[in-house]
């Protein structure tokens, strides 16, 4: 009956926003790939790959879960050879970055969470596991799982403040789907206890640790060559994944530095591509006093770089890499309440990390390097002083996020080992 209603208000909910969807896909072509794989149509390229093999389907929302997972997915295919791991996104960033990550999976959209739309992929996949990456649980999957008696193990688990203050009124309702989940394999202790607070039977949880602390080291890129030939010596702050209202802040905060050093550069690398020609528009309208240059997909366009100027990042998949360039690094998403984005890319390569006060997405790895010392949290009107003193010295907190991330490396071994353990329940 639950169900029942579930779908009904799905449909509902898509048939009201249809005119909206086919708009924006009339006008910007957003939505339009890989709209026949969301309403059911199972690709053939993807019942070509997995025909009469084995499969393990691991489904990663986007960019952010498609990384965390690519080492998890790597150990995954060298520890069951001849089987195949098949991956799902949401989002087509996160569909790219699949696709050139993860060679040897066949990729393909996640399908909208429909009961006939679930069961033609589950029939052409027979995955022996599915694995959701950290906290997308769909009712309609979970239940089509549990009829086809496949296990379900979510990894990477986490339950930030936010979902958890929105889930404990309703944890009747979730518990119920929650328990379609064989296994919860928590990032920390603080998401197992809250999973624990909203029913999940202790013996169904398990922590494992943060599968982004076990994430592949990028290699350098053309684009990071480029920006070291324009930055060359000169010291860079890289924002990353900045949202609405931090580039204001940031390059009010960077004027502060040019100050006392006019030659710093600061990178701004916002969190979805299509606000680039928003922030190129305003980078513009300083013109008189800002040189610039463009990074993106088409290649690398530089307004002269006499002084200190910014850059602006415009593709996928660079940043992790780019971060390694930087001098001092800004995570995004925290100057404004919207939870903050994950440091540990930037803790990973040594280089001194700055958040504002909203992180309450990445809250216990936040309090983790806030226990070593190794993040400073700061207001917005405080954003430039913090950059000017840790640009004269850090005071080793690079070297302290560098520790603190390689102190927490094994997720990835711990998960990959409960799944197989899970696979060989059911084969057995």
């Amino acid at each position: 009956m639950i169900l029942a209603l579930y779908s009904l208000l799905l449909a509902t909910g898509l048939v009201v926003v249809a005119p909206w969807w086919l708009w924006r896909m009339a006008t910007s072509g957003q939505n339009r790939e890989g709209l026949g794989e969301r309403v059911g149509r199972v690709p053939a390229s993807l019942r070509r790959a997995v025909m009469g093999m084995r499969t393990v389907w691991v489904h990663a929302v986007s960019v952010g879960e498609v990384l965390a997972a690519e080492r998890m997915i790597h150990d995954l295919q060298q520890a069951l050879p001849g089987w195949v791991v098949a991956v799902s996104t949401t989002t087509s960033t996160g569909q790219k970055i699949a696709r050139e990550r993860l060679p040897g999976c066949p990729v393909f959209y996640f399908p909208l969470d429909f009961g006939f739309a679930m069961r033609r992929y589950l029939r052409v996949l027979q995955p022996s596991l599915v694995v959701l990456v950290e906290s997308e649980l769909w009712p309609r999957m979970l239940a089509e799982c549990e009829r086809s008696g496949v296990p379900v193990a979510v990894v990477n688990a986490r339950v930030s403040d936010r979902s958890f203050r929105r889930t404990m009124p309703v944890r009747g309702l979730w518990q119920a789907m929650a328990r379609r989940v064989t296994l919860f394999l928590a990032q920390g202790e603080e998401t197992a206890a809250r999973l624990r607070q909203l029913g999940v039977a202790a013996e169904r949880i398990r922590t494992t640790g943060n599968l982004k602390y076990d994430t592949c080291e990028p290699a350098p890129t053309q684009r990071t060559a480029d920006i070291l030939a324009v930055t060359g010596m000169r010291r860079l702050i890289v924002a990353a994944s900045t949202l609405p209202g931090e580039e204001a802040m940031l390059l009010a905060a960077w004027d502060e530095v040019r100050r006392t050093d006019a030659e710093t550069c600061l990178m701004l690398a916002p969190r979805h591509p299509v606000r680039f020609n928003e922030i190129e528009a305003m980078l513009k309208q300083r013109a008189q006093t800002t040189s610039m240059a463009v990074v993106s997909e088409a290649g690398f366009a530089v307004n002269k770089f006499e002084t200190g100027g910014v850059i602006l990042l415009d593709t996928l998949g660079d940043l992790a890499s780019v971060l390694a360039l930087a001098s001092v690094a800004f995570i995004g998403g925290s100057l404004v309440p919207k939870g903050g984005h994950n440091p540990l890319e930037a803790a990973r390569f040594g280089v001194p990390v700055v958040m504002g006060e909203s992180f309450e997405n990445f809250r216990e790895i936040v309090t983790g390097m806030q226990a070593a010392q190794a993040i400073r949290i700061v207001a917005p009107d405080a954003l430039g002083r913090a950059f000017e003193a840790l640009l004269a010295d850090d005071g080793g907190m690079g070297e302290r996020g560098r520790h603190f991330f390689a102190a927490q490396a094994g997720a990835v071994g711990r998960t990959v080992a409960a799944l197989l353990e899970l696979i060989a329940e059911r084969e057995a």
